[in-house]
């Protein structure tokens, strides 16, 4: 007869390893719990509230805005540039070869990976609606943040028709592209779309 001695097992006399794996699961959930409760609050009050949220997206509209003008409006503090260019403006754009660009990316926010920076895809909204008259852009210099000329009659607007910064001489052309000088990108294309025929939401 086999008896069974008390020192060699694992299992204490008169215990239950299915209920005491249990209660230690059962203890361990209920901690996770209990820290993920006492945590929600503090990662809440870290997400921006509604007035941060309502700038995020800013509806312009251009309705007033004839050929051959632009105005400026801000966007997330930053000023955005949009333009209604003349035919000459968007045949001059368009005839461009990338081969004489500076920065061959379309830096357009509207489209995914990097795409040539052919004025179509310079003019193309968050909708993938073709706009041509329209040249939407972020009007900050990308050499040192300064804001352009060229957004209003009478200004300086460079050797290529379009922005000039006269901070340190970069010069852009009528689709927002740098052509001559400092600056190392196009000016960026924000996510917009016409909500419209008379209204562009930026954001």
């Amino acid at each position: 007869m086999t008896t069974s001695d008390p020192a060699n097992t694992d299992t204490p006399p008169g215990s239950d390893p299915n209920r005491r794996d249990f209660i230690h699961i059962f203890s361990i959930a209920a901690a996770v719990g209990g820290a993920g409760a006492v945590a929600w609050p503090l990662v809440h009050q870290m997400n921006p509230d509604a007035s941060v949220l309502a700038l995020s997206t800013k509806e312009v509209d251009i309705s007033a805005v004839e050929v051959g003008q632009a105005i400026k409006v801000f966007w997330q503090g930053k000023p955005v540039f949009i333009r209604r260019r003349t035919p000459a403006e968007i045949e001059e754009a368009e005839q461009v070869p990338l081969s004489a660009l500076v920065d061959p990316d379309a830096r357009n926010d509207n489209l995914s990976g990097g795409v040539d920076a052919t004025d179509d895809n310079r003019t193309t909204s968050s909708d993938g609606q073709a706009t041509p008259e329209w040249l939407v852009l972020v009007g900050v210099c990308t050499h040192l943040g300064c804001i352009p000329l060229g957004t209003s009659a009478g200004e300086n607007k460079g050797e290529f028709g379009g922005w000039f910064c006269p901070c340190h001489g970069s010069h852009y052309d009528t689709s927002g592209r740098i052509r001559k000088g400092p600056a190392p990108e196009n000016m960026p294309v924000p996510p917009y779309q016409f909500v419209t025929d008379t209204t562009i939401r930026i954001g």
